[in-house]
């Protein structure tokens, strides 16, 4: 199969979606049980835990979430969580801390400004991952073509376009960790 073919079919992209919260506040199993429901495809392996308690609860210590009421969370808690859950990848909790912060959604969780900004992302996401799958084909096609003749090797092509894409995720951390050096 060609490495752009692989791309196409992966899933590589997923978010809580703002219709998918209940208008009721849900209890951190249910959060739970949310993200995992959401974000199962993405899991490399089955055991693999998408969001714990212990988590949650770190991102509280953190000062990453205001404190859940009578053990309840509400929908601006969920979209915060869903905004650390896709900035702890890539960056350490000191940032994402700064940059929620920054945002002042963290400490008193303004429900508009929560959905507001959890709206816009959810729509820049969308475009990002359609031009970035784009974009990865393209890299693969390319490698291909360019490596075919004096790589004849799958496996090592396979391998070519690993490194580039994980050149191009640590670009953009770093990108991403200069920005938020320079908040305000």
């Amino acid at each position: 199969m060609a490495l752009k073919d692989l791309i196409e079919d992966m899933t590589i992209d997923k978010h809580v979606q703002i219709e998918q919260l209940p208008e009721i506040e849900l209890y951190m199993d249910q959060v739970i049980q949310l993200f995992e429901m959401t974000f199962n495809d993405l899991k490399r392996e089955e055991k693999e835990k998408i969001m714990t308690k212990t988590m949650i609860n770190n991102y509280a210590k953190g000062g990453l979430l205001s404190p859940s009421r009578n053990k309840r969370y509400t929908k601006a808690h969920v979209m915060v969580i869903s905004l650390i859950y896709e900035m702890k990848g890539a960056l350490s909790l000191k940032d994402i801390q700064k940059t929620l912060s920054q945002a002042e959604i963290t400490e008193f969780q303004d429900p508009h400004a929560v959905r507001s900004l959890y709206e816009d992302y959810l729509k820049s996401a969308l475009s990002n991952t359609e031009e970035v799958k784009q974009r990865m084909k393209e890299q693969a096609a390319a490698l291909e073509e360019e490596f075919s003749e004096k790589i004849n090797d799958p496996y090592v092509q396979q391998v070519l376009l690993i490194l580039t894409f994980v050149h191009q995720s640590n670009l953009y951390r770093r990108a991403a960790e200069k920005l938020i050096d320079t908040l305000p």
